[in-house]
């Protein structure tokens, strides 16, 4: 499946803050309202859809230097529907880090993604112009022996012709590592009206 960009209001977001950001499991914050994880490649683009789906210019922190989310970021979102948290996760792939480092961030993920109560669902991002690798097929099957649900985010999709970009949506229908996806831009805030609604039914599951 493959939400469709349909035109919606825009979700309401009454307030949006950084809670902590965390280089240990020691440093998460008290389990609290439900927290919903962004997980994908180091240059996918996760703080810039994250600035566009609450609303905020400069909440978290980007670059374009890949990687430079190198803590576990959680944010705290107040909606009419309710709080939660999006927790920014640090990305893999492509960052040009060490393999010690790049082990670190691994432990540090699996600490937060295996032993969190309050973690409700995760949020898988994909730029649409690349292929799932061996990152992604892998991860999948981790997540669901932790009963964790997962939900596919493509990104970056206003940098494609509308030719192109209705290819790579075919190709993500068919090919897609079995998951739903939702097709989204940072820069124009396509999809971000489905990306919540489906947060909200996970949530509401």
């Amino acid at each position: 499946m493959l939400a469709a960009m349909a035109n919606a209001p825009p979700v309401k977001i009454l307030a949006a803050e950084l809670v902590t950001s965390a280089s240990a499991a020691a440093g998460f914050p008290a389990e609290g309202a439900p927290e919903v994880a962004l997980l994908g490649r180091s240059n996918v683009g996760k703080s810039s859809l994250l600035n566009r789906v609450v609303g905020r210019r400069s909440l978290a922190r980007t670059s374009k230097t890949p990687g430079r989310t190198r803590l576990v970021n959680f944010f705290r979102v107040l909606r009419p529907e309710g709080e939660l948290r999006l927790v920014d996760l640090p990305g893999y792939g492509f960052a040009r880090v060490s393999q010690s480092e790049r082990r670190a961030w691994q432990a540090l993920v699996e600490s937060y993604l295996a032993k969190r109560a309050s973690l409700r669902m995760a949020l898988l991002l994909q730029d649409v112009r690349r292929d799932p690798g061996t990152d992604e097929s892998d991860l999948l099957p981790w997540l669901a022996a932790r009963g964790i649900p997962v939900l596919g985010v493509l990104t970056k999709v206003d940098r494609l012709s509308a030719r192109e970009r209705a290819a790579r949506l075919r190709f993500f229908r068919e090919q897609g590592l079995g998951l739903d996806w939702i097709a989204t831009s940072a820069r124009t805030g396509a999809g971000s009206v489905e990306l919540w609604a489906a947060i909200d039914a996970a949530l509401r599951g």
